[in-house]
């Protein structure tokens, strides 16, 4: 009887392993491949939408207003800023206006279209630094001021405002149009029924002759279609 040699007692101890456990090392490599629904999700850097006009124009007031704050002599810090400073930057814009302010003793003054130019100054219209208020106070709060102490909402220069808006229009002649307009579901009698009267004056920044006013402030009056471009402080 012949006897396996040692050779093929090798090749008997070295058959290849069973089923299971082939099986078994393929599903170990089958657990650490991600599945479909398992793969990292794609994000996308959106662009954020892009800003109105209002919010475009107030982010460059409130820049303005922060560079003439670090130009200011000696620097002024936004916390310590008062309604007396608010009034004082209003007044360094009126370098920068396009609307002809005829002072008291000008011939024309209380004209509307005067018939020939004149030295009188060119001044920020009021409609422009209202708006510019306006806007400027709404940033404030939204920069982390608190609205009880906005300098912009300060009654000094609310009255400043005022004061700018009468005297322009006696300067310019520009006649107050007054319109009345009763409150809806007023109805009944007489007296149940209260009129609003409202006070509107036409502006145009770019009427009154005369040349430049040395650049612009970057501020928009309410009744130009078109923002003022800004220059350096």
């Amino acid at each position: 009887m012949d006897l396996p040699s040692s050779q093929d007692h090798d090749d008997q101890l070295g058959s290849p392993p069973p089923p299971a456990a082939a099986a078994g090392s393929r599903s170990s490599r089958s657990d650490h491949s991600p599945s479909p629904s398992q793969s990292p999700a794609t994000t996308t850097n959106q662009p954020p939408p892009p800003l109105s006009r209002y919010e475009s124009q107030k982010r460059r007031d409130w820049n303005t207003f922060l560079q003439y704050l670090k130009n200011h002599k000696p620097p002024l810090a936004l916390a310590r800023c008062s309604g007396a400073h608010v009034i004082e930057f209003l007044k360094y814009l009126d370098q920068f206006g396009k609307t002809k302010v005829h002072v008291t003793g000008c011939p024309y003054f209380g004209y509307p279209n005067p018939p020939a130019p004149c030295t009188c100054p060119l001044r920020q219209a009021w409609g422009s630094l209202d708006a510019l208020i306006g806007r400027l106070r709404a940033a404030y709060e939204e920069n982390g001021g608190q609205p009880e102490s906005n300098p912009f909402g300060a009654r000094a220069v609310r009255i400043y405002l005022r004061e700018v808006k009468d005297s322009q229009a006696k300067a310019r002649g520009i006649p107050y149009e007054k319109k009345k307009r009763k409150r809806p579901g007023g109805g009944g009698g007489g007296s149940s029924s209260a009129a609003v009267t409202t006070v509107s004056v036409v502006v145009d920044d770019g009427g009154g002759g005369g040349g430049g006013g040395g650049g612009t402030s970057g501020i928009t009056s309410s009744s130009d279609p078109d923002p003022v471009t800004s220059s350096t402080l």
